[in-house]
């Protein structure tokens, strides 16, 4: 009689480890390739976190803003705006001072995300904001949880030598390199005011000549930042996505007692923040500034935790105080222990979603993850921002801390809640 033997299954040595949710979003988000602003491919990563969303039994609305997709043409019309008055000054003050002012005027509420002029002369593409109301209506304060589904362009000014001269040129400028683009056209306006008062001299015509000299190369460089290839936009922002919808998984699972929390996608913030700047106009009678608290999550895919105390592109915007207290309180407290987020506070001018909450005084800060000694998040607006360069212990970082946060935010407006309840003649 013939014996067979069944021979056993042997497990491979070394089982892969399973991929985390939040890597996979990552690479879900990235596989819409060239999701710039105003897309079709931004329209449907956008879709594709909404029914992720609804997975997790989330209510979910998807709610229509139009946005302006030329970010840098936009900015290269105020320079060659700013550039034409300067030089039409030479021979008639008067309009060269007028111009110049527009062009100061525009940019400044433009960067401010306050109001658009120049602005309005380019065409609008439509975008969308995946918006997931809390399941908390009735909590005393309300808090946005933001994060952006578009991604950036490359460009010759995000290359690493630019960058690595960018931070050389922060060491010694007076305020941040990228607000630089502002002031050369801001500064100009004195000048302009001597030629028009009859100072014709030649230091007037040579503190004149290096502003208008940076409009003219900054004109040729952003045409070549509009013109440059859509980056994977991994970091920036898929990872912020992805903490988003892990931390909304984990509070679905352990609710706040005191905070109403939305989970808000916004499309169209890598042109100026407008799906953030859409979606407050849309919500501004049901937006309460004293109660509603706004906390962006922002390129956290490298690096250490940073927490934002102001930013803008003109002048520093300042933080709300209270959400800075406790960001302060949570990175304390994880210092005293195993130091996991190895978070401090961050002042920069660029300008997250978290901007144009604050510039409409509601209750801001953002959250992102940065290198040590690092000015601009990890391969920031460049091809190399993929999916394989996300580091997972910053992922996991970023959401520790970001969920502390949100847990320390919750205790204080439930304190903030019962101290009222005492007052006489309060409820």
């Amino acid at each position: 009689m013939r014996v067979t033997r069944r021979r056993r299954r042997q497990a491979p040595a070394h089982s892969p480890k399973p991929l985390d949710r939040k890597l996979e979003t990552i690479r879900e988000l990235c596989s819409f390739e060239r999701r710039l602003p105003g897309t079709d491919a931004e329209r449907r990563a956008a879709n594709a976190m909404a029914k992720q969303l609804r997975s997790m039994g989330r209510r979910v609305e998807i709610e229509a803003a139009y946005v302006h997709p030329q970010l840098p043409l936009i900015y290269a019309a105020h320079c060659a705006l700013a550039f034409a008055g300067s030089l039409a000054a030479v021979e008639v003050p008067v309009i060269g001072f007028a111009v110049v002012l527009v062009a100061a005027t525009s940019f400044y509420f433009d960067l401010n995300t306050r109001f658009h002029l120049l602005r309005s002369l380019f065409f609008r593409r439509a975008s969308q904001n995946v918006v997931s109301r809390g399941s908390n209506p009735e909590a005393a304060a309300r808090l946005l949880l933001v994060a952006h589904v578009d991604a950036a362009r490359t460009g010759l000014i995000f290359q690493p030598k630019q960058v690595a001269r960018a931070k050389r040129l922060s060491d010694f400028l007076p305020f941040p390199h990228t607000r630089l683009l502002f002031w050369s056209v801001a500064v100009l306006l004195p000048m302009l005011g001597a030629r028009m008062a009859g100072v014709e001299s030649d230091l007037v015509s040579a503190l004149q000549l290096p502003p208008t000299l940076i409009l003219l190369v900054s004109m040729f460089l952003l045409v070549d930042w509009q013109l440059s290839d859509p980056v994977p936009g991994a970091n920036d922002n898929a990872s912020g996505v992805a903490v988003a919808l892990s931390i909304a998984s984990k509070l679905d699972a352990e609710p706040t007692r005191d905070l109403d929390v939305w989970i808000l996608l916004t499309g169209g913030e890598e042109c100026g923040l407008e799906g953030m700047r859409s979606f407050i106009r849309a919500h501004r009678k049901d937006i309460d500034p004293v109660k509603t608290f706004v906390v962006a999550i922002d390129s956290v895919g490298a690096g250490d935790v940073r927490w934002v105390a102001s930013e803008g592109m003109t002048v520093s915007f300042e933080m709300d105080p209270r959400l800075l207290e406790l960001c302060e309180a949570v990175a304390e407290a994880d210092r005293a222990g195993a130091n996991r987020f190895r978070a401090s506070p961050v002042r920069h001018g660029f300008a997250t979603d978290a901007l144009a909450a604050r510039a409409r005084g509601l209750r801001a800060t953002a959250v992102t993850c940065l290198e040590p000694g690092a000015l601009l998040p990890a391969r920031y607006h460049t091809a190399a921002d993929t999916p394989e360069a996300i580091d997972q212990k910053a992922l996991d970082r970023a959401e520790g801390f970001t969920l502390d946060l949100i847990r320390a935010l919750d205790r204080d407006v439930g304190r903030a809640r019962t101290r009222a309840s005492r007052e006489p003649g309060r409820t």
